[in-house]
């Protein structure tokens, strides 16, 4: 049973950093070849904010373009995503995302394999 474990959500004022990360519990992350964060505020649908494939090519939401930054630590089992600049219109629930086929499959959460349960980040003004 794959399980994908998020931590390093908080309370942060704007401007602020956090760090979140996302550890592949049980099995191995090269079985996914894309890995990513999405997001989800309330009343909205969930929408992708990075992800990043094995061979680390990279996609960004244009929204934090510059201010957010994801990795993959193979030897790990662990995805990060740095984010910086945070601004209250970054409020959601984050959750890590895990998917056997190529990145652009990452950009439909219909068809990501794998969830995390989600950590919340709130910016307050």
């Amino acid at each position: 049973q794959v399980q994908l474990v998020e931590s390093g959500g908080g309370l942060v004022q704007a401007g602020g950093s956090l760090r979140l990360s996302c550890v592949l519990v049980s099995g191995n992350i090269f079985r996914f070849n894309a890995m990513g964060w999405y997001r989800q505020a309330p009343g909205k649908q969930r929408e992708l904010v990075a992800s990043i494939s094995s061979g680390g090519r990279i996609n960004y939401a244009d929204s934090v373009k510059g201010r957010f930054t994801i990795s993959r630590d193979n030897a790990k089992n662990t995805v990060y995503l740095q984010m910086n600049s945070l601004q209250p219109e970054d409020t959601a629930v984050y959750y890590c995302a895990a998917e056997a086929g190529p990145l652009e499959n990452m950009r439909y959460p219909g068809t990501v394999d794998y969830w995390g349960q989600g950590t919340q980040v709130t910016v307050s003004s």
